[in-house]
């Protein structure tokens, strides 16, 4: 009898609880009409789902359970299932993000701008939960998108924070402020998968903060070149810079809508990433040597000096056999498709310019470093590229190791009449063992000595270390590119494989006198961290820039004329005891420029002399290249901010270039100017 009582209240508890139970639907709307795509779930568990393209759903639940409602950028409302088997609700904006875009539903919606402030909001969590449609939170902060069949630690969705892939329990993603979130987009297993291979089976979201800096990109600081009294310092003395990483930086952040950091530009290597029209060198030095004076475009009183090297061209087929050692980076951070994809495919443009008589080793570096490939010709150029097919990203960054073992084999195989070069390739991001800036200095000062070259080529955004590989390229005799495209990949590896690979002139130094009787002050626009003491240009153990095959060096100065005046210079009391009033010998000159080089293997450098006669032209009737690089340095200066370009607007800038853009055969100057219209329309 006991036994049927319990029978019975069980099958009573049952149709109670089945009675309880019921179906739910309605409409989910905002007072422009119905929300395709929101998300309806029973508080407390996984049960959910999300309105059709009418804004409709339906759901099963008990009476007493509670629905959450929520759709992006709108506050979440909740409902008590009660008798009523129809529950509509109408949603209200919520200003708590900038933008939240939701993806692959199937669905579009016009995007909305919430311009509030985000700060109540303490966690990425709390930022997701409510927020995007088809997100679950559990109670332990496990993140679900709607569609997996568990919810677990190993079901959790990938995330990438402005490119870049990071779990949940990584540093990136712990570190990420809430405040600075400007867009979420979520991705399903599918469409996720498609995208971003099997870690993201669990779905993906994509997470793009305001200023690109839950990860900073670091940037050695710059400050800007002032004007100079020529009676207190008539010398100006610089080292050459090849390097064109920071013009192709820039634009990678201008295509993305990204803000440019000041100390990513570099004034100098933006008018550098541009040819000009100079002639080949004839007789014994490897550069020749080109100037013009005019008018100053953005200062109607002063003067402008372009300064031109040109390097010899030495055809590929004549350049010394390599021994080369790919240096590559393979640790986790690599692991974006901007990254080790895109230098694995770059690398194989490289491979194909091998000849028979080159060499390549392959090193790589994560939590340690290894030979992955032992020297091998370039007509086994199968080999090769499978080697590096074969590389895949993972574990920390051990950079120090990874350029000792590099050296090493570079070493080991040394050509004496050859040429040898390190290529490092990576984001710059060194975790592991000897990584700041100062231990990388110390590192490759030392290794230099050794006679091998280094070029250094960046890839990726969100943590690339722009300081470090400008380091290391120009402590280690070499030149750095960034490469954010294929078609730079081509430019670099490709175009100008013997300027990036081949030195012709090395510890190349510049030093400019200027004529007191001519010029009051002058500035060098750009080349701040190229700067060098005057005493160093005649010491052949300072180091200072290479110059490779047919690479060409343009520098500009700003000149003000004998008694102008000019709100950027500064007053200075006069000296007593220097007499600068002499009779004037050199009426007609304007600066003695010197340069001082030493051969690839040479130890003593060589001395070349240039004068500049005070001829200046109207600024329209100089040189397309004059102009076109002027115009280069103006869009600098206003990235940078500058006082000085204050009064130049973006459109003025890409007035001056549109009408000197020459002959642009690969439509690099063309890029430009859309470059600078998109600046123009994002300040």
């Amino acid at each position: 009898m006991k036994r049927i009582i319990i029978l019975v209240s069980l099958a009573i508890a049952t149709l109670t609880a089945s009675a309880q139970e019921k179906f739910i639907s309605g409409t989910v709307s905002d007072d422009s009409g119905p929300l395709p795509g929101a998300s309806i779930i029973v508080k407390g568990t996984t049960t959910g789902t999300e309105t059709d393209f009418d804004g409709n759903y339906a759901i099963k639940a008990n009476v007493g359970d509670i629905l959450v409602y929520t759709f992006v950028g709108f506050a979440a409302q909740q409902k008590t299932v009660g008798k009523d088997e129809i529950i509509d609700v109408v949603l209200y904006a919520d200003h708590c993000l900038e933008e939240v875009v939701v993806t692959a539903y199937g669905t579009s919606r016009q995007k909305r701008s919430i311009t509030a402030s985000v700060s109540s909001i303490s966690t990425i969590e709390n930022t997701l939960q409510g927020k995007v449609s088809g997100v679950q939170i559990t109670n332990n902060k496990n993140v679900k998108i709607r569609g997996n069949s568990s919810i677990s630690n190993k079901n959790q969705p990938l995330y990438i924070i402005d490119g870049v892939p990071v779990s949940a329990n990584s540093k990136e993603f712990k570190k990420l402020n809430p405040s600075k979130i400007k867009k979420v987009s979520v991705l399903k297993n599918n469409t996720a998968a498609s995208i971003y291979g099997n870690r993201a089976t669990n779905g993906a979201i994509i997470i793009s903060t305001k200023q690109n800096d839950y990860e900073s990109e670091a940037y050695k600081k710059i400050k800007e070149n002032e004007f100079k009294h020529v009676s207190f310092s008539p010398l100006s003395t610089f080292s050459i810079d090849v390097d064109k990483a920071s013009y192709s930086n820039i634009r990678r952040m201008l295509n993305n809508g990204e803000s440019v950091p000041v100390d990513a530009v570099k004034i100098e290597e933006m008018i550098n990433y541009f040819n000009y029209d100079y002639q080949q060198p004839v007789g014994e030095h490897p550069f020749a040597i080109e100037t013009e004076v005019a008018f100053c475009p953005w200062e109607k009183d002063s003067k402008i000096i372009k300064i031109g090297l040109q390097g010899k061209k030495i055809l590929n087929e004549n350049i010394p056999p390599s021994n080369l050692v790919f240096l590559i980076d393979v640790s986790g951070s690599m692991s974006d498709a901007n990254k080790l994809p895109m230098l694995k495919s770059a690398f194989k443009l490289l491979v194909n310019q091998l000849r028979d008589e080159d060499k390549v080793s392959i090193v790589v570096y994560a939590g340690a470093a290894g030979v992955v490939l032992k020297p091998t010709s370039g007509s086994n150029k199968t080999k090769i590229i499978e080697a590096l097919e074969h590389l895949e990203a993972g574990g920390s960054t051990a950079g120090g190791e990874g350029i000792e073992l590099a050296y090493k084999i570079a070493e080991k195989n040394f050509n004496k009449e050859g040429n040898n070069r390190v290529i490092l390739a990576t984001d710059g991001d060194f975790n592991v063992g000897d990584s700041s800036d100062d231990d990388m200095e110390e590192l490759i000062k030392e290794k230099r000595k050794s006679g091998i070259f280094l070029t250094a080529l960046g890839f990726g955004m969100g943590n690339y270390k722009d300081s470090k590989l400008e380091i290391l390229a120009d402590k280690g005799n070499g030149n750095h590119a960034y490469i954010d495209t294929m078609q730079e990949a081509k430019r670099v590896l490709v175009t100008e494989f013997g300027g990036t690979l081949f030195t012709i002139a090395k510890d190349v130094k510049i030093q400019v006198e200027f004529n007191p009787n001519k010029i009051e002050a002058y500035r060098l626009i750009g080349y701040e961290n190229r700067l060098l003491a005057d005493e160093d240009f005649k010491d052949d153990k300072k180091d200072a820039g290479e110059l490779g095959s047919n690479h060409s060096v343009t520098a500009i100065y700003e000149i003000i004329p004998k008694g102008i005046k000019n709100k950027f210079l500064k007053d200075i009391d006069s000296l007593k005891y220097t007499d600068t009033t002499s009779e004037d010998k050199f009426k007609d000159e304007l600066v003695t420029i010197r340069f001082r080089y030493k051969k690839p293997k040479g130890s003593k450098s060589i001395e070349m002399i240039h004068i500049v006669k005070d001829e200046p032209i109207h600024f329209e009737q100089a040189s397309a290249d004059l102009r076109f690089a002027s115009a280069v340095a103006l869009f600098g200066m206003k990235l940078r901010s500058s006082k000085i370009s204050e009064k130049i607007s973006y459109n003025a800038i890409a007035d001056i270039a549109q009408h000197a853009k020459g002959v642009d055969t690969y439509g690099y100057r063309s890029e430009f100017i859309r470059l600078v219209t998109m600046a123009e329309l994002s300040n």
